[in-house]
Protein backbone atom coordinates (compact mmCIF):
# COMPACT_ATOMS: atom_id res chain seq x y z
CA UNK A 1 0.00 0.00 0.00
CA UNK A 2 0.93 3.80 -0.47
CA UNK A 3 2.79 5.14 2.30
CA UNK A 4 -0.09 7.73 2.00
CA UNK A 5 -2.48 5.09 3.69
CA UNK A 6 -0.62 4.96 7.08
CA UNK A 7 -1.17 8.89 7.29
CA UNK A 8 -4.74 8.30 7.12
CA UNK A 9 -6.49 8.87 10.86
CA UNK A 10 -9.76 6.79 11.78
CA UNK A 11 -12.39 9.38 13.25
CA UNK A 12 -14.01 6.77 15.50
CA UNK A 13 -12.00 3.70 16.53
CA UNK A 14 -12.88 1.28 18.71
CA UNK A 15 -9.83 -1.33 19.60
CA UNK A 16 -11.31 -4.72 21.70
CA UNK A 17 -8.70 -6.66 23.32
CA UNK A 18 -8.54 -10.56 21.97
CA UNK A 19 -10.78 -11.43 24.69
CA UNK A 20 -13.82 -9.30 23.21
CA UNK A 21 -13.19 -10.13 19.39
CA UNK A 22 -15.96 -12.17 19.94
CA UNK A 23 -18.90 -9.70 20.40
CA UNK A 24 -17.67 -8.69 16.73
CA UNK A 25 -17.06 -11.75 15.06
CA UNK A 26 -18.64 -14.96 14.83
CA UNK A 27 -22.51 -16.22 13.44
CA UNK A 28 -23.86 -13.41 15.53
CA UNK A 29 -21.79 -10.09 15.53
CA UNK A 30 -24.45 -8.09 18.04
CA UNK A 31 -21.38 -5.02 18.16
CA UNK A 32 -21.20 -4.27 14.22
CA UNK A 33 -25.40 -4.73 14.39
CA UNK A 34 -25.58 -2.51 16.91
CA UNK A 35 -23.44 0.25 15.89
CA UNK A 36 -25.08 0.41 12.64
CA UNK A 37 -28.16 0.92 14.93
CA UNK A 38 -26.14 3.96 16.30
CA UNK A 39 -25.35 5.54 13.61
CA UNK A 40 -29.09 5.08 12.02
CA UNK A 41 -30.20 7.05 15.32
CA UNK A 42 -27.75 9.90 15.43
CA UNK A 43 -28.33 10.57 11.89
CA UNK A 44 -32.79 10.60 12.83
CA UNK A 45 -32.27 12.20 15.86
CA UNK A 46 -29.15 15.16 15.13
CA UNK A 47 -29.57 15.71 11.42
CA UNK A 48 -26.39 14.77 10.30
CA UNK A 49 -24.28 11.11 9.89
CA UNK A 50 -21.54 10.03 11.74
CA UNK A 51 -18.28 8.67 9.63
CA UNK A 52 -17.94 4.92 10.31
CA UNK A 53 -16.51 3.20 12.87
CA UNK A 54 -13.64 1.24 12.47
CA UNK A 55 -13.43 -1.84 15.32
CA UNK A 56 -9.83 -3.80 15.43
CA UNK A 57 -7.97 -5.59 17.67
CA UNK A 58 -5.38 -4.69 19.99
CA UNK A 59 -2.85 -7.21 21.36
CA UNK A 60 -1.54 -4.77 24.01
CA UNK A 61 -4.83 -4.33 25.57
CA UNK A 62 -5.82 -6.52 28.41
CA UNK A 63 -8.09 -9.43 27.12
CA UNK A 64 -11.21 -8.05 28.10
CA UNK A 65 -10.60 -4.34 27.63
CA UNK A 66 -11.63 -1.80 25.28
CA UNK A 67 -10.82 1.38 24.13
CA UNK A 68 -13.04 4.19 22.35
CA UNK A 69 -10.57 6.76 19.91
CA UNK A 70 -11.62 9.78 18.64
CA UNK A 71 -9.11 10.91 15.63
CA UNK A 72 -6.49 8.26 17.04
CA UNK A 73 -6.97 10.02 20.65
CA UNK A 74 -8.49 7.77 23.55
CA UNK A 75 -11.83 9.28 24.32
CA UNK A 76 -12.37 6.35 26.84
CA UNK A 77 -11.66 2.91 28.00
CA UNK A 78 -13.72 -0.17 29.94
CA UNK A 79 -13.45 -3.41 30.70
CA UNK A 80 -16.32 -6.19 30.06
CA UNK A 81 -17.06 -9.51 30.96
CA UNK A 82 -17.93 -11.09 27.60
CA UNK A 83 -19.40 -14.31 28.46
CA UNK A 84 -21.59 -12.81 31.67
CA UNK A 85 -24.73 -10.14 31.81
CA UNK A 86 -24.61 -6.89 33.43
CA UNK A 87 -27.03 -6.11 35.87
CA UNK A 88 -27.83 -2.33 37.61
CA UNK A 89 -30.75 -1.87 40.28
CA UNK A 90 -32.79 1.35 38.76
CA UNK A 91 -32.72 2.93 42.15
CA UNK A 92 -28.99 3.72 41.68
CA UNK A 93 -27.75 1.27 44.42
CA UNK A 94 -25.64 -1.92 44.17
CA UNK A 95 -27.68 -4.99 42.96
CA UNK A 96 -28.63 -7.51 45.40
CA UNK A 97 -27.36 -10.43 43.65
CA UNK A 98 -24.00 -12.74 43.76
CA UNK A 99 -21.90 -11.68 41.09
CA UNK A 100 -19.03 -9.14 40.39
CA UNK A 101 -19.36 -5.93 41.58
CA UNK A 102 -18.20 -2.77 38.76
CA UNK A 103 -19.63 -0.15 37.28
CA UNK A 104 -21.70 0.67 34.17
CA UNK A 105 -18.95 2.49 31.93
CA UNK A 106 -21.04 4.88 30.61
CA UNK A 107 -22.01 6.48 33.77
CA UNK A 108 -20.34 5.29 36.32
CA UNK A 109 -23.45 3.97 37.97
CA UNK A 110 -22.87 0.69 40.15
CA UNK A 111 -23.26 -2.76 38.63
CA UNK A 112 -22.91 -5.94 38.89
CA UNK A 113 -21.52 -8.85 36.39
CA UNK A 114 -23.95 -11.90 36.77
CA UNK A 115 -23.71 -15.43 35.06
CA UNK A 116 -26.13 -15.97 32.06
CA UNK A 117 -28.14 -18.54 34.19
CA UNK A 118 -29.44 -15.67 36.92
CA UNK A 119 -30.68 -13.34 34.12
CA UNK A 120 -34.63 -14.18 35.10
CA UNK A 121 -33.23 -13.71 38.83
CA UNK A 122 -31.90 -10.49 38.56
CA UNK A 123 -35.18 -9.24 36.11
CA UNK A 124 -37.94 -10.59 39.03
CA UNK A 125 -35.52 -8.23 41.50
CA UNK A 126 -36.04 -5.34 39.17
CA UNK A 127 -32.81 -5.28 37.93
CA UNK A 128 -31.83 -3.92 34.48
CA UNK A 129 -29.85 -7.20 32.82
CA UNK A 130 -27.80 -5.59 29.64
CA UNK A 131 -25.45 -8.23 27.26
CA UNK A 132 -21.61 -6.86 27.08
CA UNK A 133 -22.27 -5.73 23.26
CA UNK A 134 -25.18 -2.84 24.29
CA UNK A 135 -22.76 -2.20 27.27
CA UNK A 136 -20.07 -1.03 25.06
CA UNK A 137 -22.46 0.38 22.35
CA UNK A 138 -24.16 2.77 25.35
CA UNK A 139 -20.43 3.52 26.48
CA UNK A 140 -19.65 4.72 22.60
CA UNK A 141 -22.89 6.65 22.41
CA UNK A 142 -22.15 8.72 25.52
CA UNK A 143 -18.55 9.41 24.16
CA UNK A 144 -19.83 10.49 20.51
CA UNK A 145 -22.47 12.38 21.80
CA UNK A 146 -20.40 14.81 23.80
CA UNK A 147 -18.21 15.11 21.02
CA UNK A 148 -20.47 15.28 17.87
CA UNK A 149 -18.92 18.56 17.52
CA UNK A 150 -15.85 17.84 16.72
CA UNK A 151 -17.35 14.49 14.53
CA UNK A 152 -18.95 17.04 12.50
CA UNK A 153 -16.06 17.84 9.30
CA UNK A 154 -15.85 20.38 6.55
CA UNK A 155 -16.74 17.95 4.20
CA UNK A 156 -20.02 16.15 6.03
CA UNK A 157 -20.98 20.18 6.54
CA UNK A 158 -20.57 20.73 2.64
CA UNK A 159 -22.04 17.24 1.99
CA UNK A 160 -25.40 18.25 4.40
CA UNK A 161 -25.70 21.42 1.86
CA UNK A 162 -25.03 19.47 -1.17
CA UNK A 163 -27.90 17.19 -0.19
CA UNK A 164 -30.58 20.23 0.56
CA UNK A 165 -33.37 19.78 -1.39
CA UNK A 166 -33.56 22.13 -5.01
CA UNK A 167 -35.93 24.54 -3.37
CA UNK A 168 -33.36 25.12 -0.51
CA UNK A 169 -30.40 25.18 -3.24
CA UNK A 170 -31.20 28.80 -3.98
CA UNK A 171 -30.94 29.79 -0.45
CA UNK A 172 -27.44 28.24 -0.09
CA UNK A 173 -26.28 30.01 -2.91
CA UNK A 174 -27.35 33.56 -2.16
CA UNK A 175 -25.44 32.77 1.53
CA UNK A 176 -22.44 30.59 0.78
CA UNK A 177 -19.49 32.43 -0.17
CA UNK A 178 -21.11 36.05 -0.58
CA UNK A 179 -22.45 36.00 3.34
CA UNK A 180 -20.14 33.28 4.92
CA UNK A 181 -18.34 30.38 4.15
CA UNK A 182 -19.05 26.72 4.33
CA UNK A 183 -16.22 26.91 7.16
CA UNK A 184 -17.89 29.60 8.87
CA UNK A 185 -21.64 27.39 8.50
CA UNK A 186 -19.57 24.58 10.07
CA UNK A 187 -19.07 26.35 13.11
CA UNK A 188 -22.12 27.33 13.59
CA UNK A 189 -23.63 23.60 13.34
CA UNK A 190 -20.68 23.23 15.49
CA UNK A 191 -21.77 25.52 18.60
CA UNK A 192 -25.36 24.08 18.10
CA UNK A 193 -24.47 20.20 18.31
CA UNK A 194 -21.69 21.15 21.41
CA UNK A 195 -25.29 21.67 23.38
CA UNK A 196 -26.72 18.70 21.68
CA UNK A 197 -29.02 20.88 19.81
CA UNK A 198 -30.17 18.70 16.35
CA UNK A 199 -29.16 19.84 13.21
CA UNK A 200 -32.68 18.05 11.63
CA UNK A 201 -33.81 21.18 10.34
CA UNK A 202 -31.40 22.72 8.52
CA UNK A 203 -33.32 25.13 6.49
CA UNK A 204 -34.89 26.84 9.11
CA UNK A 205 -31.02 27.09 10.58
CA UNK A 206 -29.81 28.31 7.36
CA UNK A 207 -32.87 31.10 7.74
CA UNK A 208 -31.42 31.89 10.82
CA UNK A 209 -28.19 32.61 9.52
CA UNK A 210 -28.89 34.45 6.70
CA UNK A 211 -31.66 36.92 8.18
CA UNK A 212 -28.57 37.52 10.57
CA UNK A 213 -25.91 38.02 8.00
CA UNK A 214 -28.08 40.25 6.12
CA UNK A 215 -28.00 42.83 9.22
CA UNK A 216 -24.31 42.82 9.38
CA UNK A 217 -23.93 39.92 12.11
CA UNK A 218 -20.53 38.23 11.43
CA UNK A 219 -19.17 36.79 14.57
CA UNK A 220 -19.98 33.16 15.14
CA UNK A 221 -21.10 33.32 18.67
CA UNK A 222 -23.83 35.86 17.39
CA UNK A 223 -24.79 34.13 14.49
CA UNK A 224 -25.01 30.75 16.97
CA UNK A 225 -27.21 33.02 19.03
CA UNK A 226 -29.95 34.15 16.26
CA UNK A 227 -30.65 30.74 14.29
CA UNK A 228 -31.07 29.14 18.65
CA UNK A 229 -33.81 32.11 18.47
CA UNK A 230 -35.41 30.61 15.18
CA UNK A 231 -35.27 27.25 16.73
CA UNK A 232 -37.30 28.27 19.68
CA UNK A 233 -40.00 25.67 19.12
CA UNK A 234 -37.84 22.72 18.69
CA UNK A 235 -35.30 24.32 21.78
CA UNK A 236 -38.70 24.34 24.07
CA UNK A 237 -39.56 20.75 22.59
CA UNK A 238 -36.96 18.99 23.47
CA UNK A 239 -36.64 20.09 26.94
CA UNK A 240 -40.34 19.59 28.52
CA UNK A 241 -40.12 17.28 30.46
CA UNK A 242 -43.01 14.11 30.47
CA UNK A 243 -45.65 16.33 32.44
CA UNK A 244 -45.58 18.66 29.34
CA UNK A 245 -43.74 21.20 30.96
CA UNK A 246 -40.57 22.97 31.04
CA UNK A 247 -39.04 23.21 34.28
CA UNK A 248 -37.10 25.92 34.43
CA UNK A 249 -34.10 27.30 37.06
CA UNK A 250 -34.17 31.50 37.07
CA UNK A 251 -31.11 33.44 37.44
CA UNK A 252 -32.02 36.48 39.97
CA UNK A 253 -31.99 40.05 38.88
CA UNK A 254 -28.57 40.27 40.89
CA UNK A 255 -26.93 37.45 39.33
CA UNK A 256 -28.39 38.77 36.08
CA UNK A 257 -26.53 42.46 36.61
CA UNK A 258 -23.55 40.81 38.53
CA UNK A 259 -23.03 38.77 34.96
CA UNK A 260 -24.81 41.65 31.98
CA UNK A 261 -22.04 44.17 33.97
CA UNK A 262 -19.23 41.83 33.47
CA UNK A 263 -19.41 41.57 29.93
CA UNK A 264 -16.45 43.80 27.93
CA UNK A 265 -14.83 44.34 24.17
CA UNK A 266 -17.05 45.01 21.43
CA UNK A 267 -20.68 44.05 20.99
CA UNK A 268 -19.81 41.21 18.28
CA UNK A 269 -17.26 39.37 20.51
CA UNK A 270 -17.87 40.00 24.08
CA UNK A 271 -15.99 38.47 27.03
CA UNK A 272 -16.49 37.91 30.55
CA UNK A 273 -14.43 39.28 33.08
CA UNK A 274 -15.78 38.21 36.31
CA UNK A 275 -13.98 38.62 39.83
CA UNK A 276 -12.85 34.80 40.40
CA UNK A 277 -14.29 34.81 44.01
CA UNK A 278 -18.03 35.93 42.52
CA UNK A 279 -17.76 33.33 40.28
CA UNK A 280 -16.65 30.75 42.89
CA UNK A 281 -19.62 31.78 44.70
CA UNK A 282 -22.18 31.65 41.23
CA UNK A 283 -20.52 27.77 40.93
CA UNK A 284 -21.89 26.82 44.83
CA UNK A 285 -25.21 28.51 44.68
CA UNK A 286 -25.82 26.34 41.12
CA UNK A 287 -24.06 22.98 42.25
CA UNK A 288 -26.78 23.81 45.64
CA UNK A 289 -29.94 24.32 43.32
CA UNK A 290 -29.22 21.80 40.45
CA UNK A 291 -28.22 18.69 42.82
CA UNK A 292 -31.44 19.67 45.14
CA UNK A 293 -34.25 17.34 44.12
CA UNK A 294 -36.37 20.02 42.54
CA UNK A 295 -34.39 20.76 39.34
CA UNK A 296 -34.03 16.68 38.08
CA UNK A 297 -34.31 17.70 34.24
CA UNK A 298 -34.27 21.10 34.52
CA UNK A 299 -33.32 24.45 32.49
CA UNK A 300 -31.50 27.46 33.53
CA UNK A 301 -32.96 30.65 32.30
CA UNK A 302 -31.06 33.63 31.20
CA UNK A 303 -31.05 36.76 29.37
CA UNK A 304 -29.90 36.80 25.59
CA UNK A 305 -26.42 38.43 26.22
CA UNK A 306 -25.40 36.62 29.17
CA UNK A 307 -26.60 33.14 27.72
CA UNK A 308 -23.36 31.91 25.94
CA UNK A 309 -21.17 32.95 29.19
CA UNK A 310 -23.10 31.48 31.67
CA UNK A 311 -22.99 28.03 29.62
CA UNK A 312 -19.10 28.17 29.44
CA UNK A 313 -19.54 28.03 33.35
CA UNK A 314 -22.35 25.25 33.38
CA UNK A 315 -20.22 23.37 30.86
CA UNK A 316 -17.35 22.80 33.18
CA UNK A 317 -20.24 21.66 36.26
CA UNK A 318 -22.86 19.99 34.50
CA UNK A 319 -22.21 19.54 30.76
CA UNK A 320 -25.83 17.87 30.20
CA UNK A 321 -27.56 21.49 31.58
CA UNK A 322 -28.95 23.25 29.00
CA UNK A 323 -28.91 27.18 29.42
CA UNK A 324 -31.41 28.57 27.46
CA UNK A 325 -31.96 32.28 26.47
CA UNK A 326 -35.74 33.72 27.70
CA UNK A 327 -36.19 34.47 23.15
CA UNK A 328 -35.32 30.29 22.97
CA UNK A 329 -38.81 29.83 24.79
CA UNK A 330 -41.53 29.29 22.17
CA UNK A 331 -44.37 31.52 23.31
CA UNK A 332 -46.78 28.78 23.24
CA UNK A 333 -44.86 26.36 25.65
CA UNK A 334 -45.85 25.46 28.89
CA UNK A 335 -43.01 26.61 31.67
CA UNK A 336 -42.96 25.60 35.04
CA UNK A 337 -40.17 27.57 37.78
CA UNK A 338 -38.28 24.81 39.85
CA UNK A 339 -36.65 26.91 41.96
CA UNK A 340 -34.16 30.49 41.34
CA UNK A 341 -30.06 31.17 41.76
Amino acid sequence: PPITDSLRIDTIRLELGYGLLILAGGDTPRLTEQIKGLRRSIAAEMGFVLPPVRIQDNLQLDADCYSIRLKEIEAATGELRPAMLLAMDPSGGMPDLQGERTSEPAFGLPAMWIDQTRRDEATLRGCTVVDPASVLTTHLTEVVRDSMAELLSYAETAKLLEELPREQQKLVAELIPSQISTGGVQRVLQGLLTERVSLRDLPTILEGIHEASATGVRAIPALIGHVRTRLARQLSDSNTGPNGFIPLVTLSPEWEAAFAESLVGPAEDRQLAIAPTKLGEFMQKFRAVFEGPNAEGAVLLCSGPIRPHVRAIVERLRPTTPVLAQSEIHPRARIRTVASI
